[in-house]
């Protein structure tokens, strides 16, 4: 445990120190990754494909506000899907407006989780998110994990329709636009998915809150099985054929991707609990008190070995005398 705590001031430190050029990087690493998994997904516009218009595109958004991410995204998504559909990209053009007036006025500074949303749900561990935001977020970022959500499961069914609404005549406009709607109004996946994250996250949020010991453990296990409970209720309902060894390998990482963020966000000793009384004129206060664990950084010491005047004497040499052949 020494060593993580070590590891982890000494990684504070790192970043305090190299702050101006970490962020930058991150930045522009979460908008290359953004782009390509959108490229992966729904390319369909080779224009927006080439690597040089991807790094072009993430130099951009290293040096501009986060959510100019989600902007450059939600740009390339529509681009692909005018390529391949004009009215599937009217569609989308319509949940992302409605989607970032719910984003700007609720969460606007919930960039990471709108964007980590989609992204976990293509590395098959979206049950990450609910947990982990739900620990270091507020109930106003339930915004921002169910905008991240409707984005995926929308480019899913339209890359899954996209052999049926080819073989729709070109015409036959009014014909995809009910297809396209009534197909995602009638995802029930989706909506079991938003009303499990929403729940787990809102849950795990209060619990977390609790004047109890071990409340981020506690909030994370119950998260976990409450999300497992709703996802299988929601299965047995709607028939909205989900994994069930998918859903407990995913909740398991879940839970190891949370204590992870625990350990560097919340690592308490509750062992050294103190509890202190004291008042003023007008209230008496009753404090808990539990102590970060914390360890200081090893500094680094450079010893300077200096050899005696008098032992290179005794070798036989005198200290400017260079030994001849």
């Amino acid at each position: 445990m020494t060593g993580l705590l070590v590891f982890r001031e000494q990684l504070k430190k790192f970043y305090s120190k190299y702050e101006l050029y970490i962020t930058p990087a991150g930045k522009f690493l979460l908008a290359l990754v953004t782009l390509l998994v959108i490229n992966g997904s729904i390319g369909y516009m080779s224009e927006l494909k080439n690597f040089a218009v991807v790094l072009v595109l993430s130099l951009m958004c290293s040096f501009l506000p986060a959510n100019f991410i989600v902007f450059t995204g939600a740009l390339v998504t529509l681009g692909h899907l005018y390529k391949f559909s004009m009215e599937c990209a009217l569609v989308a053009l319509a949940v992302f407006l409605l989607l970032f007036i719910l984003y700007f006025r609720f969460s606007p500074k919930d960039t990471l989780v709108v964007i980590l949303t989609p992204i976990c749900f293509v590395l098959k561990i979206p049950y990450v998110i609910p947990l982990a935001v739900g620990l270091v977020g507020t109930p106003f970022s339930v915004v921002s994990v169910v905008s991240g959500t409707v984005v995926y499961w929308m480019l899913d069914y339209m890359n899954a329709s996209a052999s049926v609404l080819s073989t729709f005549e070109e015409d036959g406009a009014l014909e995809k636009f009910r297809y396209v709607i009534d197909g995602l109004l009638g995802n029930k996946a989706m909506f079991v998915t938003i009303a499990a994250f929403a729940v787990t996250l809102i849950v795990v949020y209060f619990i977390r809150r609790l004047n109890v010991d071990y409340a981020w453990t506690i909030a994370i296990i119950t998260g976990a099985l409450l999300d497992i409970l709703v996802l299988l209720f929601g299965d047995l309902m709607y028939n909205t054929n989900l994994s069930i060894i998918g859903l407990i390998i995913g909740n398991l990482v879940a839970v190891a991707v949370a204590k992870a963020l625990e350990f560097f966000v919340f690592n308490v000793d509750y062992s050294r609990t103190e509890r202190v009384q004291f008042e003023d004129d007008e209230y008496y206060y009753y404090v808990k008190a539990v102590p970060k664990n914390t360890v200081a950084a090893p500094k680094k010491r450079v010893k300077t070995i200096r050899v005696p005047e008098k032992a290179v004497r005794v070798s036989g040499q005198n200290p400017g005398q260079h030994k001849r052949d």
